[in-house]
């Protein structure tokens, strides 16, 4: 039996702001952008992952939420508490320099971790916390 990664999340409060991140400045390609009952999702991934996509996605997408957890989430996600994903890459450095180019939001330079890999952290528009790592060369 054979389990493979389809889709991971990611909440945003700005679907345009998300949008030009991960497309303009990360270089990923939208997959999708739909809207359901007053809320709108789109989908990102990695040209060389045709099978990985992440959805962005409201900060509590569940249309039948009440006001008081809409506004948990919401504040949440304000104060960079909700995940974000850690992508690879095969040059930090460069990744690194290309996102602070464009503007990110440095949350750590490239440094080389105690467990094996060097790697740095930006925040996306919405605040959530994106790592960027790679194999250390031995």
């Amino acid at each position: 039996m054979e389990i493979n990664l389809s889709q991971c999340f990611i909440a945003v409060d700005d679907h345009d702001a998300a949008l030009a991140f991960y497309r303009d400045v990360l270089g990923l390609e939208v997959r999708n952008d739909v809207g359901f009952e007053g809320m709108r999702w789109a989908t990102v991934g990695s040209p060389a992952q045709p099978d990985v996509s992440i959805v962005l996605e409201p900060p509590l997408a569940n249309p039948n939420a009440s006001p008081a957890d809409q506004q948990a989430m919401a504040e949440l996600l304000a104060k960079g508490m909700l995940r974000g994903v850690i992508f690879s890459t095969d040059d930090v450095d460069a990744t690194f320099e290309r996102i602070r180019a464009a503007g990110g939001e440095v949350l750590q330079e490239p440094t080389d971790q105690p467990y094996g890999v060097r790697d740095c952290a930006f925040r996306d528009p919405a605040g959530n916390m994106l790592r960027f790592n790679q194999p250390r060369k031995q």
